[in-house]
């Protein structure tokens, strides 16, 4: 990969992993695991022991605060797991049962998309509603497929990561509750970004990842439960959880009953670190800077000859998530050209196939941009020079 002008690759792959971290989250990783290190639940009442406990807490506190938990913000609501793609495989697979349906959108994600499919076969009805060219579901779609049949359960994407656009997920939610349906939002594209009240939503469950809006690294995210649905699942995983050791059956305590065998501790303390970042920056700073940094892109992106961009044609009601073709053009070549100019993008179907069929950008998918908080404005001059350059190259074949 060549150097951009500013003299380093330009990431813009940020719907994907933020990229980069705060400087805190690695500095703490680091120091967990050279001065610190105990596992959890596992030892004494050590200062080393008590260490990883009193991270592992406060991380779960934070969250309840940032996320809206339930009962003031209770720490034992939020469970630990290694992506939202196994958090909403341990809702879905702990909750739905056969004879059951489920409500969905033609927006999902495959993390949503396969543990339904996968469910199917054992007598899950599974429902997709259809969502408007841009990408947003109508709640009046919703409405009426609830006035029609009595579901079990509701499971929506906030935002599409392969577009950008944010649901209405107020009237969603005003509709399930009326309905009296549990609604299990997937947060990967939100958190962090948003505001979220889970309690006020009154959510069943907010399952998120640490490693995109949260600025946190890789491999640590999870579970906002609320108390009374969290009682209705049943854990994917049995083991080992550091308490109850003289019971041989799962413990029915949050956040035991879902967190068996030892989670990974340089995660959480990563991505306390990095809650503790975002608590001093400010959601509101966060989403402004992103807005700002998507106009901007979004004009450019829109005097580019021959483009189709996805999704909603001004920032309101969308994240700066971008997913275009260019007439003519392959978008993996535009991209491996655009790679070797020194710009980091993604091509493709992004995991999530029947959004591009609701987009109509299935099956040659897009390529997606997303810049992120560490994005300069400079760059994206950058880009979108090179986009047009790199366009206009491949197009007379060399």
């Amino acid at each position: 990969m060549q150097e951009s002008l500013s003299g380093a690759s330009v990431y813009l792959n940020n719907a994907a992993t933020t990229w980069p971290k705060p400087p805190c989250v690695g500095e703490a990783m680091a120091g967990f695991l050279a001065r610190g290190g105990a596992n959890l639940g596992r030892g004494t009442s050590s200062s080393r022991d008590m260490g990883t406990l009193n991270a592992v807490l406060d991380c779960r506190l934070r969250l309840a605060r940032l996320l809206g938990g339930y009962e003031g913000g209770d720490p034992r609501y939020v469970t630990f797991c290694p992506n939202v793609t196994e958090a909403l495989n341990v809702v879905l697979r702990g909750f739905l049962r056969p004879g059951m349906s489920v409500l969905t959108t033609s927006m999902e994600h495959n993390a949503v998309v396969r543990p339904l499919r996968t469910l199917e076969p054992s007598g899950v009805k599974v429902t997709f509603l259809p969502c408007g060219s841009e990408g947003t579901l109508d709640p009046r779609t919703l409405a009426d497929a609830l006035a029609s049949r009595r579901y079990d359960l509701m499971v929506l994407a906030h935002a599409s990561n392969v577009c950008g656009t944010i649901q209405p997920l107020e009237a969603v939610a005003g509709l399930c509750a009326d309905a009296g349906i549990p609604l299990v939002l997937d947060s990967a594209q939100t958190a962090g970004v948003l505001p979220l009240d889970a309690a006020s939503l009154g959510l069943a469950a907010l399952c998120f990842t640490g490693h995109k809006g949260l600025m946190g690294p890789q491999g640590i995210g999870g579970i906002l439960w609320r108390p009374d649905f969290a009682a209705q699942v049943e854990p994917l995983v049995t083991g080992g959880t550091g308490s109850y050791s003289h019971v041989e059956t799962q413990p029915e305590d949050l956040p035991d009953k879902f967190e068996s065998g030892t989670p990974n501790l340089p995660g959480v303390v990563g991505l306390h670190a990095a809650l503790g970042w975002i608590g001093d920056t400010g959601i509101q700073r966060i989403a402004e800077r992103e807005r700002e940094l998507g106009g901007m892109l979004l004009e450019g992106l829109s005097r580019v000859e021959g483009i189709s961009l996805s999704g909603k044609g001004d920032m309101e009601g969308r994240l700066p998530v971008f997913s275009f073709n260019i007439e003519g053009l392959d978008n993996g070549l535009l991209a491996d050209a655009l790679s070797r100019e020194g710009f980091e993008t993604r091509p493709g179907l992004h995991c999530a196939p029947i959004a591009h069929r609701t987009l109509g950008s299935f099956p040659q998918g897009g390529l997606r941009v997303s810049p992120g908080y560490f994005t300069r404005p400079g760059q994206l001059t950058e880009f979108l020079g090179a986009l047009t350059a790199t366009a206009a190259r491949l197009k007379r074949g060399r």
